[in-house]
């Protein structure tokens, strides 16, 4: 690759060092890789600047673009998340479809689009991340931009079935089809980008593994995001955070991190937590779910809810269940440090993951990292999490049954080390050998026609 890559999200970082899942493994790979990252400064502005202004330099350069409360209200918060959020992981029925709001949406990616063709030189590489932008290459395509544009979507793919409940959906297979590469995270989601091309424009996959359609070819490429897990293995070894918590020692620690947000299952996951306590045999430990969930878009009714929901479940458990030397669930709700929170990884004795949607789920990574492989935890995995291709070892829930997660936490929070030490081998293999490095390097293969046979 001659030019730079310029890599485009709707976050991006101010801090010196990021914190996020998305954020991290971006500055990863632009760490290692060097270029240019561009996104919008985070916040709506009341006199928002015109065009791109540079924020950062370094090991790669930062670029930031304002948006006005309008655009803050229609792009994201409504459009992006009140309604490609929700389809894309499976909850068409919390879509908020409003006037204006798709329309400020394309505004916004027309209006960096603009912005970008100024920007670019005709050797650079483009790698637009997430749904914030599906219909930023369109846009590019439309004023001649003819560089090479990838993109990465790091939510699921949606269900060919919702797709007709999104008003743009004619727009959709354009959106994508404008790309070179269309990057996804599992193999499932890549077998749902080809039935939706399939059934919308009678467009099959060709023995390349590209499908032409709208006057282009692309390729849509499963491409899991991974970590830098050995550096992380080596943040969870110096952190002393786990030593913070206040436990009996006949008592274990299992451990919840995500943002506060619907597809992350954690009412259910509280549920099956609840039914482990109230089920469990004499011989099984005694166990604190610590919960940190951070919040996130609380502007958007169905976030409220589901808070108020998770609030109500935690409280009844502890209620039902809790003693004065013991409280069921331990519920955090703002962030944690990246380094303590390595640390809690650690000093927990299981994992719990258990969204019921998810693109891949970093977590899962997180915690395998963490742990130390002489005496590690067991991850409990959803099938709906993307992660749960790669990393069969793990104990594979499904995250609606509060029956089935707790027998997988008396299982995790029993089993034997030998039993533990080998599951947690197989994960790490997993997780050291397709790591972020892995995947900047499988995805910009394919956007560049670099060693192909790589990718195929």
């Amino acid at each position: 690759m001659t030019g730079r890559l310029i890599m485009v999200s709707n976050r991006i970082p101010t801090e010196a060092e990021p914190s996020g899942g998305l954020v991290v493994a971006l500055h990863d790979c632009l760490t290692a890789q060097g270029g240019t990252w561009i996104g919008s400064s985070g916040e709506a502005r009341e006199n928002p600047r015109d065009g791109l202004y540079q924020i950062a330099s370094g090991d790669y350069d930062r670029y930031a673009f304002d948006l006005s409360r309008e655009e803050f209200d229609s792009y994201y918060l409504g459009y992006a998340n009140s309604v490609l959020w929700p389809l894309f992981h499976r909850r068409a029925e919390l879509m908020e479809v409003q006037p204006g709001h798709a329309a400020g949406y394309l505004a916004v990616n027309a209006r960096l689009a603009a912005m970008l063709k100024g920007f670019l030189r005709p050797d650079d590489v483009l790698w637009i991340h997430d749904y914030h932008f599906l219909p930023l290459a369109a846009c590019l395509r439309e004023l001649g931009v003819q560089n090479r544009i990838g993109f990465f979507l790091h939510i699921p793919f949606p269900v060919a079935s919702d797709v007709p409940a999104l008003p743009e959906a004619d727009a959709l297979t354009g959106w994508i089809a404008a790309h070179d590469v269309f990057g996804l995270q599992t193999q499932a989601d890549v077998n749902r980008c080809v039935i939706l091309f399939e059934q919308r424009l009678g467009a099959g996959i060709s023995g390349d593994g590209t499908i032409a359609a709208e006057g282009r070819r692309f390729l849509p490429l499963a491409c899991p995001i991974g970590i830098d897990a050995k550096g992380f293995r080596a943040v969870a070894e110096a952190s002393q955070a786990g030593a913070r918590i206040s436990m009996a020692p006949d008592q274990k620690l299992v451990l919840g991190v995500d943002r506060l947000d619907y597809s992350k299952g954690l009412v259910q996951r509280f549920e099956g937590f609840g039914t482990y306590v109230k089920t469990r045999r004499d011989s099984d430990p005694k166990a604190t779910l610590l919960q940190i969930a951070p919040p996130s878009r609380e502007d958007v009714e169905a976030y409220q809810d589901m808070r108020e929901a998770l609030d109500l479940t935690a409280g009844n458990i502890n209620g039902e269940y809790g003693e004065i030397d013991w409280t069921p669930i331990r519920y955090i709700r703002r962030p944690v440090p990246r380094d303590d929170l390595a640390g809690l990884y650690r000093r927990a004795a299981a994992g719990l993951v258990t969204p019921l949607a998810d693109g891949m789920n970093l977590v899962a990574k997180e915690y395998v990292a963490a742990q130390d492989p002489d005496d590690p935890g067991v991850l409990i995995l959803s099938h709906f999490a993307g992660a749960a291709e790669q990393m069969g070892a793990a104990l594979i829930i499904n995250p609606y049954d509060a029956g089935e997660m707790a027998q997988a936490l008396s299982q995790a929070l029993t089993m034997p080390l030998d039993e533990r030490k080998a599951r947690h081998a197989a994960l790490w293999r997993s997780v050291v050998e397709q790591d972020i490095g892995w995947w900047t390097d499988r995805f910009l293969n394919a956007l560049t026609g670099r060693d192909m046979a790589q990718v195929a």
